[in-house]
């Protein structure tokens, strides 16, 4: 762990910036040594080389001088005055200075442990040169002790003539002392300069690493959700400008979030409330969002929705599912049974293919519009305009033949004219009626009638139907009998339009019920709120299969004798109509021979003032 953790710190600019620093000091420095060794040891070299040839050449001289003394001073003496000379007068520190004859043999040396030189011939090079008269002759040698040394000879000149020569071999071993000793203190010196350029690396690096290190700090914060980051500014350097940069970023970034939670609440909002469904699907046709609409629509759990094909979910085939994700097909309708439902509903779909920018077709909106109701109401308006036509044509019809009848001749029979006047009469009558129903129902549809409640005793009001019935009744032998709870208090309604309700429910009544049968109208409180009115008969009843749609407008059990009878088919629906304008309900019970009770209930306090008929 550690070794990565050293790795990782190379690979920091702090670390970088120390590095590259120390790296130009160094470089630097080595080239300036490189330079300054270099030219100091040339110069030191040089130096000594100079000062060695200048004693090579003041001994040259005052060797030739004495050598060339006289004739009459004798040898011995010359040689005890050249090694006085030698040993005294040009004695250097760690050299050793020969004088040699002509002929190259040693007449006397600096060094006594060479004494036994004395008398040998020098064959070196330089001496060579130097009897042959060459005054530059200098040479580098190093000797059996391994000591580096610095050889100069120079010719012994007198009367113009060689007459021997100095050899002199200085030891350099002070002058490179002194460059080892110039080297240690350069390699000191640029050792505690690359001690100092860290340190100062170190310093620098942290100015110009540590704002970074903040910033990415706080950029990571920014990433993590918190837009409450702000950088503090400490210049108007880079880092400075990066720093304000970031501050704008992140309020930018902050405003852009709020504005994409606004939104993204606004849509959530919309997609919750919406009376429409809503289905997106991604590129594949997996359901991602759904909302409570249509998750009520399909009967499900919109946790078992998500992460489901649609096409699979809805039941279409494949190939269409590709048309309508695609877009080719805009809307279809499609009939699904929801889960927990036992009647099927009629959905209308219609997609939105979603495109990207050079992706194409990312994804698909569904919207899902539960059109059931519209669709039976569709189809009971179809159905009620088919009726209508229906219920007119037919007497039309008879009026236009018996009035051909009467054009043809049948006018001039007194007897057949006026049975046919008595038919269109009847037929005139009928159509009276029933544009009277339409009229009234389509005042109850458009709520364009307005209730007049006014407080109505109940046993006054069935008393006055059982009275407008009682002829009618007698005709047919039928029993009438009334039966008031007591105590019922005076309940608020439209006299007028109850009348009417119970005129209709009544007059079915006596219509289906056969001589020496029973009519019953009842009055009894349903509950504490509510008053129950109810008319039975012992007829011949209703089957079991058309209670359902009893209440439709133009439906009849029997329509042949319904239509004999006078009746247009809206009686029940008008009833229905009004008794829900008063904010009750009316239901019927009926057993094939046995009879049918027809019962309406009434709220018995007024819940507002005047108010519109119509249906909730």
């Amino acid at each position: 762990m550690g070794r990565f953790a050293r790795f990782s710190f190379f690979r920091t600019i702090q670390a970088k910036l120390i590095i590259i620093y120390v790296l130009l000091i160094l470089i630097a420095m080595q080239l300036i040594g490189v330079y300054f060794v270099s030219a100091m040891k040339n110069s030191l070299t040089s130096n000594f080389t100079e000062d060695l040839q200048a004693r090579a050449e003041m001994l040259s001289v005052l060797v030739g001088e004495t050598m060339a003394g006289g004739e009459a001073e004798a040898g011995e003496d010359k040689t005890e005055n050249l090694r006085v000379l030698v040993n005294n007068l040009f004695n250097i520190n760690g050299a050793e200075i020969q004088v040699l004859d002509a002929s190259g043999k040693v007449l006397t040396t600096s060094l006594s442990s060479h004494s036994d030189y004395v008398g040998r011939k020098n064959t070196q090079t330089v001496v060579s040169r130097a009897l042959q008269g060459i005054r530059d002759n200098e040479e580098y040698i190093v000797d059996e002790d391994n000591v580096r040394k610095k050889v100069v000879a120079k010719p012994v000149l007198s009367g113009g003539k060689i007459i021997g020569a100095v050899y002199i071999a200085a030891s350099m071993n002070e002058l490179y002392s002194t460059m080892e000793g110039i080297n240690k203190i350069f390699i000191s010196g640029i050792l505690i300069a690359l001690v100092l350029t860290a340190v100062l690396g170190v310093i620098l690096s942290h100015t110009i690493t540590q704002p970074i290190k903040e910033v990415t700090r706080r950029a990571t914060a920014v990433a993590e959700g918190n837009f409450d980051q702000q950088t503090p500014v400490f210049g108007t350097d880079e880092i400075g400008q990066l720093s304000r940069a970031f501050n704008y970023m992140t309020s930018r970034l902050r405003d852009a979030l709020s504005l994409n939670e606004e939104e993204k609440e606004k849509l959530t909002s919309i997609l919750t409330n919406m009376s429409d469904g809503v289905v997106a699907t991604d590129e594949y046709g997996k359901v991602i969002l759904v909302n409570r609409r249509a998750s009520s629509i399909l009967g499900m759990h919109p946790a078992d929705i998500e992460g489901r094909h649609f096409a699979i979910l809805l039941g279409i085939d494949p190939e269409d599912a590709e048309a309508l994700a695609s877009g080719f097909t805009g809307s279809t309708l499609l009939q699904i049974a929801p889960a927990g439902q036992e009647e099927p509903v009629v959905i209308r779909m219609t997609f939105t293919p979603v495109h990207r920018r050079e992706r194409g077709i990312t994804g698909t909106i569904a919207v899902l519009q539960d059109v059931t109701e519209q669709e039976e109401l569709e189809a009971s308006r179809r159905e009620f305009v088919a009726n209508v036509s229906h219920e007119l044509r037919t007497p039309l019809t008879t009026i236009k033949s018996y009035a051909e009848a009467l054009d043809d001749g049948a006018l001039e029979d007194p007897q057949l004219a006026g049975r046919f006047v008595g038919v269109i009469q009847n037929e005139t009558e009928r159509m009276i009626r029933l544009v009277t129903d339409l009229l009234h129902l389509s005042r109850l549809d458009s709520k364009e009638a307005l209730l007049r409640k006014q407080p109505t005793d109940i046993l006054e009001m069935l008393e006055e139907v059982t009275d407008r019935f009682s002829f009618q009744m007698h005709q047919k032998d039928i029993q009438p009998v009334l039966s008031v709870e007591n105590d019922i208090p005076a309940v608020p309604l439209d006299r007028d339009q109850i009348d009417q309700v119970l005129d209709n429910v009544v007059s079915n009544a006596l219509k289906y019920t056969l001589e020496g049968g029973t009519i019953t109208i009842a009055a009894r409180r349903s509950d504490e709120h509510a008053l129950a009115i109810s008319v039975s008969d012992t007829g011949m009843g209703i089957p079991q299969r058309d209670l359902d749609r009893i209440f439709e407008r133009f439906y009849r059990v029997d329509k042949a004798r319904s239509r004999s009878m006078g009746g247009t088919g809206l009686g029940l629906s008008i009833a229905r109509e009004i008794v829900k304008a008063h904010d009750g309900s009316i239901s019927l019970e009926s057993e094939v021979d046995v009879g049918t009770t027809v019962t309406f209930t009434l709220p018995m306090r007024e819940k507002g003032g005047e108010h519109r008929e119509g249906t909730d």
